[in-house]
């Protein structure tokens, strides 16, 4: 069985469904499942995209150039990174009943991260919004406050309105990755 096929069904997805979610045809990914080697850009999106090290999807591993060298540095088998979207959705989600205990919306998710082995680019950029959100939320409240110099019952709206902003972000992160297994909001960068 060659390697994309495994990680692909050990993530409980079909051909069609990793062609929709990678832009790669379906005749492409058939091709490499029949055993030819992903190559370019084709290579660098199903690794992106399944949460895996490019090397991993490749049937032929670079071999060493002598046996001395094979000795000297052995090479150790990496574990393909399984996405399980279930447990993905589960750990963005969990940040909803922290939002107003900042620390704790980055805490939470970060601990599920690990307790469930699901560190994948998918969860480094959850957990990268949140503590994006986490920075940016306070210093957007204090120059509404500083600008406007608005009353009790203001102050609290803009509170109540940045709390809603951020649940809004996680539930339409969420139903992005139950339909596209990918995030609507997402950054250029990982925090972590």
């Amino acid at each position: 069985m060659s390697k994309l096929k495994s990680i692909r069904e050990k993530q409980n997805l079909t051909q069609e469904e990793l062609s929709e979610k990678s832009g790669i045809s379906v005749r492409t990914i058939q091709r490499i499942e029949a055993g030819a080697d992903p190559k370019g850009y084709t290579l660098r999106v199903l690794s992106e995209k399944l949460g895996v090290q490019e090397m991993e999807l490749l049937n032929k591993q670079p071999e060493a150039e002598t046996a001395e060298e094979e000795n000297q540095y052995p090479l150790q088998a990496a574990a393909p990174v399984v996405m399980n979207i279930s447990v993905i959705k589960l750990i963005n989600l969990s940040s909803i009943p922290f939002i107003v205990l900042p620390p704790l919306n980055i805490l939470v998710p970060l601990v599920l991260v690990f307790a469930t082995k699901q560190k994948n680019p998918l969860t480094r950029q959850i957990i990268s919004i949140q503590m994006m959100w986490t920075i940016l939320a306070p210093i957007l409240f204090l120059l509404v406050i500083v600008l406007t110099k608005p009353g009790n019952l203001i102050t609290l709206g803009i509170m109540l309105l940045l709390a809603l902003l951020n649940v809004w972000i996680v539930l339409r992160n969420t139903f992005n990755i139950d339909k596209k297994f990918n995030l609507y909001y997402r950054l250029n960068f990982n925090l972590i």
